[in-house]
Order: structure tokens, then sequence, then C-alpha cells
């Protein structure tokens, strides 16, 4: 089956182009999703207006995305949790964790996919990560993992 794809889909295309699918894919995936519409020859005829709308969709998300980027930038997160005395963690950090402290601390919305670290996070101290917001944009957020506040046990 042809289709228009609306939104990049991966090991499919880009926005804007026609592709041949599988009927199934199509019907029950891509379509009710909106990422794509059927080829026909009515939207075949539109697909110069189907283009220069995705166009304008893609540089709006870009510049909201370079804005959220230079924010990332200047951010550094700070995260507690728990050490052993030579300051390794039990456990690492997860990208879900940066996500939600992202969400809390500074209401940014990122999703935790896009939080990618260059190796695991399992010590004390300061860190990086790298967080896609565009396929054309990406962020480096400072981490700074303390060691949690220790309870005075009774």
């Amino acid at each position: 089956m042809k289709v228009i794809l609306l939104e990049d889909v991966q090991g499919v295309g880009e926005a804007g182009s026609v592709e041949n699918v599988a009927d199934g894919y199509a019907r029950n995936y891509l379509i009710p999703r909106k990422l794509a519409i059927p080829a026909t020859s009515g939207s075949l005829k539109n697909l110069g207006h189907h283009r220069v709308g995705i166009r304008r969709r893609q540089a709006r998300e870009a510049t909201s995305a370079e804005a959220v980027g230079e924010r990332l930038s200047e951010i550094t997160l700070k995260l507690k949790a728990k050490a052993g005395e030579a300051g390794r963690l039990y456990g690492s950090v997860t990208h879900s964790e940066v996500a939600e402290a992202l969400a809390a601390e500074h209401e940014l919305q990122v999703d935790r996919r896009a939080i990618t670290f260059p190796y695991p996070i399992r010590t004390l101290g300061p860190h990086e990560a790298h967080i896609r917001l565009h396929k054309e944009v990406e962020a480096t957020l400072k981490i700074e993992v303390e060691p949690e506040a220790e309870e005075a046990e009774a």
C-alpha cells in the first residue's frame, strides 16, 4: 500500500515522502497513529501542500527545541543518590530519574528515551547527559550527583 508519511518513521522514510509499505502496517499502525495517510490520487495532488505544512511544523519544532536546548545547557541538575563510603552509588542514575528531575525542578518535559549518557553514572560528582530534542538539535546537560543525607538512627 502506498502512503504519504506525515512524520519521520524510522526504517520507513521521512515526512512528506511517498512510501510503499505492507497493507497491515499501514492500516493498523501508520494511519491510526496519524503518521501517514493513504496515497490516493487526491492526496498525491495535494502532496505539495502537505510538504509545505510538514516543513513549517518541523521548522517551528526545531526553533522551540533550540530554545529548550539553550535553557538545558545553562542548568546543572542536582540529584541525590545513595552512595557508599568510596563515593560509588548503590545502583546508577537512570534516564527516567533525570527526566523526572527536569520536570519537577525546572518544568521541562523531556522524553527519557531522548536522554543518553556517555557512560553509566555510578559515582558521586559531576557528569554529563546528552539530550536529543529534535533530529537536528542536541543539548548537553550537566548533572551533579550528591549523596543522600544520612538519617540519624536511634
